[in-house]
């Protein structure tokens, strides 16, 4: 099987589907792999280390018209989809339940798609877990930008001319991306407050060292394969309402809130920001899903009554080396599940095959897309 790899289009986005250690790992299991020139540029891998690994450095076209399995980070544009020939493989982000006109594009290729951030979180996909490699150092980023822009340092210090207090640092959700925020932060010295609607996640932030912010949970939270799934607009309002006082003593505040398939949930409301001290710092880890944070804007840092709001919308990318290594390692997990040297699996009733394969052969078949198709 022939793979190929394209070079990312998306704005700032400087990582790559492959690196070349995970090349060479495929090519001595019988893969073939071509890369576009110039994919690696913004990871810092150039052409000849792909040469080296045994890959073939190719142009956009061939990639595209040549590749059995296209490997890409994010999702190609609909009129790159056109160019695969038909029943060639497609394995990238796809972000399926709110992309239409891109499971549309595939079907209309005769392609099939397997998105990867639909990988069941179960324990045999841990190695697959792209949300969870990238979340991780998305997490330990965000505190790292925070304590750039913010105007002092994080942890106490004592000096000869006083001593001054460690900044105070409050964290929206105690996921992957949270739980390493607060672990950085807390390597830094600053002191930690943590609020997430998830009872269970209490031990592990006290664990690292934060503070939970309890929040009494209700039967309108419903939680699946780890995310939550839904949360009653009243749980979300005696949410802020108790986290406000946090916020409003907060040197920095990081927020990290996603529903899968949903916009972000607002937690940090525009009476919250205007409560902070002026100089204090927001990172939005959610502004590409709408936002967490009113006020916030994709790709802008902005400044509201004092306040300066960061809105990365692809922090992941601001570690492209590591951020690529990590997810090259993810996909060529997958790929080597669903396919051999020779041909693919098509294990359909597989766990994994069935849970990240959005289009099969130009045909939706994940649930999350079927009935989008059914009602448009």
């Amino acid at each position: 099987m022939k793979i190929a790899v394209p070079k990312e289009t998306k704005l700032k986005e400087n990582r790559v589907a492959l690196t070349p250690d995970v090349v060479k790992d495929l090519v001595k299991k019988g893969f073939e792999v071509i890369i576009e020139s110039g994919a690696g540029t913004g990871a810092n891998y150039n052409d000849s280390i792909y040469t080296a690994a045994g890959a073939t450095i190719t142009d956009k076209n061939t990639v595209y018209t040549q590749g059995d399995v296209v490997l890409k980070v994010n999702a190609p544009a609909a009129d790159e989809i056109t160019l695969m020939r038909k029943e060639a493989i497609l394995i990238s982000l796809m972000w399926a339940a709110t992309n239409p006109q891109l499971v549309e594009a595939c079907e209309k290729a005769g392609i099939s798609a397997f998105s990867m951030d639909a990988v069941p979180r179960i324990s045999r996909a841990q190695k697959m877990d792209v949300l969870s490699s990238q979340a991780n150092l998305a997490g330990y980023k965000a505190v790292l930008l925070a304590a750039d822009t913010i105007g002092k340092i994080l942890p106490m210090m004592t000096t000869a001319a006083g001593t001054i207090k460690p900044s105070k640092v409050v964290i929206f959700g105690a996921g992957v991306a949270g739980l390493q925020a607060i672990a950085t932060a807390k390597r830094l010295g600053a002191v930690v407050e943590v609020t997430d609607i998830r009872p269970e996640t209490k031990e592990q932030v006290e664990s690292l060292g934060g503070k939970f912010i309890e929040v009494k949970g209700d039967a309108s939270i419903k939680i699946e394969g780890g995310y939550v799934k839904g949360v009653s607009e009243e749980f979300l309002k005696m949410q802020q309402e108790l986290v406000a006082k946090h916020v409003k003593e907060a040197d920095i505040v990081i927020t990290t809130a996603l529903i899968p398939g949903r916009k972000a949930p607002v937690l940090v409301t525009e009476e919250m920001v205007k409560s902070m001290r002026y100089g204090s710092v927001i990172v939005d880890m959610a502004v590409e899903q709408g936002g967490n944070v009113v006020g916030s804007e994709v790709n802008k840092t902005v400044v509201k009554n004092g306040v300066t709001i960061i809105g990365e919308g692809n922090i992941p990318a601001l570690l492209p080396m590591n951020a690529s290594d990590l997810y090259a390692k993810n996909i060529a997990t997958f790929l080597i599940h669903v396919a051999d040297k020779d041909k693919m699996k098509w294990e359909m009733d597989e766990e994994i095959t069935k849970g990240s394969l959005i289009v099969h052969k130009g045909q939706a078949v994940h649930p999350s897309v079927k009935k989008q198709t059914a009602t448009a």
